[in-house]
């Protein structure tokens, strides 16, 4: 999927050049450039034990849990947030399990430059069990 995504970014990148005067192009790289960045993190624990690598896919709809381990506890949820303090976050459900591979749909338009903290919010008790950064 990867080889595919920049074959055909480099096809449209051909085909804009001709007869561009080159600010079109220039606007179409730097789109495609966020658009491409890839986001990944390993889980360190907070609270609680919490291992594993998140994952987020190439159209930055989707978020993966792999491998993904932690401590059973009242109402888990996972946010992505601007700090580890979930204070600005992006809620995206409750805690699919507390180990095995997980997917999470991003909802569109959220920033992952700014919401950079993938985090195992406590509810009840107002912590983080663990978190992972997006880089």
């Amino acid at each position: 999927m990867k080889r595919s995504v920049q074959i055909l970014f480099l096809v449209s990148l051909t085909l804009l050049s001709c007869g561009s005067d080159g600010s079109e192009m220039e606007e179409f790289v730097a789109a495609e450039e966020i658009a491409m960045k890839e986001f990944s993190g390993n889980f360190v624990a907070d609270t609680h034990p919490t291992s594993g690598t998140v994952v987020v896919n190439m159209e930055q709809t989707e978020l993966l849990l792999e491998n993904f381990k932690t401590d059973d506890g009242p109402r888990l949820l996972l946010y992505l947030s601007t700090s580890v303090e979930s204070t600005d976050f992006v809620n995206l459900g409750d805690l699919q399990g507390v180990e095995g591979d997980f997917t999470y749909e991003i909802p569109e338009d959220t920033d992952l430059e700014e919401y950079k903290f993938v985090v195992v919010w406590c509810v009840d008790f107002l912590v983080s069990f663990g978190h992972a950064e997006l880089k």
